[in-house]
């Protein structure tokens, strides 16, 4: 049985979501743990190291080896893989990647500096293997105005000849070091491109014979909002899996994109969605998305406001983890050969590009970051992390408790009505501004507004903010918040969901009638406020 130590401490714990038992993976009890270690019973005599330096742990990431990647370094141990992780404020070196046969690079939101970037490309030209894991464009975790696929190519989108632009002294001063380039391009023949795709199966997999066995037994591989590459030096750099043909911009867009999905219809025209590559005797791979990678068991708590994470079990989905770990086996194998011209596969074409997507020619979709960070919240400072977070120093304070109270019965016909919102366990005077609430049908159809503050309603229906609660010196927070529903519908049953960020918090059944005093159905009157421990986004 593979050691891991220091590993997540304590019990896992339960609680009721939505109606359905969902369980939670206990907090590490200290958030300055050194570096965690898992060794193999059966050492193949290589060693991974994932790097945790770069703000793999900013928003709902939990991109370390004890934490949401588990799956994946538990599988190398598995297979004899010693497997370590990199975490420290100083600049990665040489030093720090010479003793290591492979480099992982999970989802960085924190850019490299050109000293950093040299080190990675010299690792792999003298026989080192790197794995770029990207996500989609706009996934911003930390507010610094760059997602992953900008940090690992080099340069941020329309700010190519200023990468500091529109920034603040104190975050140029963050960046001192970074500099704007076509770095991936250049050194490993593949750009990431800005687009962002969701809920699609990357089922053409080139034959196993043409990916030196990485493909072997692989069929298909998931895609929960990520990214293609475009294949810029065919000598250098080749796709292994790629999205179905005849695909359309709109179609697999992620909702929340502010690009769109595919770029050239999917197929070998999109470009890969994993590659690999040769960098003189080292080799490199590449995947645009961190779901097929991540597992369910994050660690540490958001480091901007010290919610619970949530993480995608995506390592076991498809041909996901098979897929990862032998991409591992053959970055870790060392070849004396230095580009692919030399081997029996077949050299890929280079991928087509838009006229936006040329590095001087791009510009951004809405401006970056997508919204202000709550409090005093800081990419740079971890002063300013929240409590359980990666980097902030202090445990964890106590899960922050919701709670929705509504009428036994909400009214049809247009009568407005009252929910109450309470809060528990905020830290005194703190403030969440990013609540929203809707009603909404079995099915999905929104059938609720809220009522502004200064007494207007909006013209459509959905989630809609709440406005913001403010904490009181016992770390309560209590608001009254106005509905109603849409005169046009008849149903006698719907839901009712609060979210803060985009996140679910509380979801509880209500009955639907025709006013305030009516008696709700005989199915309904057993339902109570329901609690719902808040998992923070």
């Amino acid at each position: 049985m593979k050691k891991l130590r220091n590993q997540k401490s304590g019990v896992q714990s339960v609680i009721l979501f939505a109606g359905v038992l969902i369980s939670i993976p206990a907090l590490a009890e200290s958030v300055d743990d050194p570096p965690p270690v898992i060794e193999p019973d059966e050492p193949n005599g290589k060693t991974v190291l994932f790097d945790n330096s770069h703000g793999q742990t900013a928003g709902q990431s939990d991109w370390v080896i004890d934490g949401a990647f588990s799956d994946f370094a538990d599988a190398l141990a598995e297979v004899g893989y010693l497997v370590h992780e990199h975490r420290g404020a100083d600049p990665l070196t040489e030093e720090d990647l010479e003793d290591y046969d492979v480099f992982v690079i999970p989802e960085a939101q924190i850019p490299f500096q050109t000293t950093e970037q040299d080190a990675i490309a010299s690792f792999a030209e003298e026989g080192g293997g790197v794995f770029f894991i990207a996500d989609h464009y706009n996934a911003d975790r930390n507010f610094n105005r760059f997602d992953s696929n900008e940090i690992m190519n080099g340069w941020r989108r329309g700010a190519y000849e200023d990468l500091t632009k529109g920034m603040s002294d104190a975050e140029k001063e963050a960046l001192e070091g970074v500099e704007s380039s076509d770095w991936l391009a250049e050194e490993f023949g593949v750009r990431f491109r800005y687009n962002s795709i969701d809920n699609t199966e990357a089922n053409v997999i080139v034959d196993p014979e043409e990916s030196f066995g990485i493909t072997e037994s692989v069929e298909s591989l998931s895609l929960h909002a990520g990214s293609t590459l475009a294949i810029m030096d065919p000598d250098r750099a080749k796709g292994i899996a790629f999205l179905p043909d005849g695909l359309t911009p709109e179609e697999n867009k992620w909702g929340n994109a502010v690009d769109q999905g595919v770029y050239h219809g999917g197929g070998t025209d999109e470009g890969p969605y994993v590659a690999i590559g040769k960098k003189e005797l080292g080799k490199s791979a590449f995947i645009g998305d961190s779901s097929p990678v991540e597992d369910a068991t994050p660690k540490y708590r958001n480091e901007e406001h010290g919610g619970q994470k949530r993480t995608y079990d995506g390592f076991i989905d498809k041909d996901n983890g098979q897929l990862l770990v032998q991409v591992i086996d053959w970055l870790a194998e060392p070849e004396d050969y230095t580009d692919f011209t030399s081997t029996s596969i077949t050299l890929d074409e280079p991928s087509p590009l838009l006229d936006m997507e040329i590095p001087e020619q791009t510009t951004e979709p809405e401006q970056e970051p997508w919204r202000q960070p709550q409090g005093d919240y800081r990419w740079y400072d971890r002063s300013t992390f929240a409590s359980g977070s990666f980097g902030s120093g202090e445990e964890a304070p106590a899960d922050v408790v919701f709670e929705v109270s509504t009428p036994d019965v909400l009214p049809l016909g247009g009568e407005s009505f009252e929910v109450t919102v309470k809060v528990d366990h905020l830290e005194p005077g703190q403030s969440i501004s990013n609540l929203d609430m809707q009603v909404y049908l079995s099915g999905g159809q929104a059938i609720s507004q809220v009522q502004a503050e200064n007494g207007s309603w909006p013209n459509g229906y959905g989630y809609q903010s709440i406005g913001s609660v403010t904490a009181d010196d016992q770390g309560t927070a209590e608001k009254v918040v106005t509905l109603r529903l849409n005169p046009s519908i008849a149903a006698t049953s719907a839901s009712i969901r609060l979210r803060n960020d985009r996140q679910n918090v509380v979801t509880q059944t209500v009955a639907l009638g025709q006013s305030l005093t009516e008696e709700p159905p005989a199915a309904f009157q057993t339902w109570q406020t329901e609690i719902s421990k808040y998992v923070m986004n």
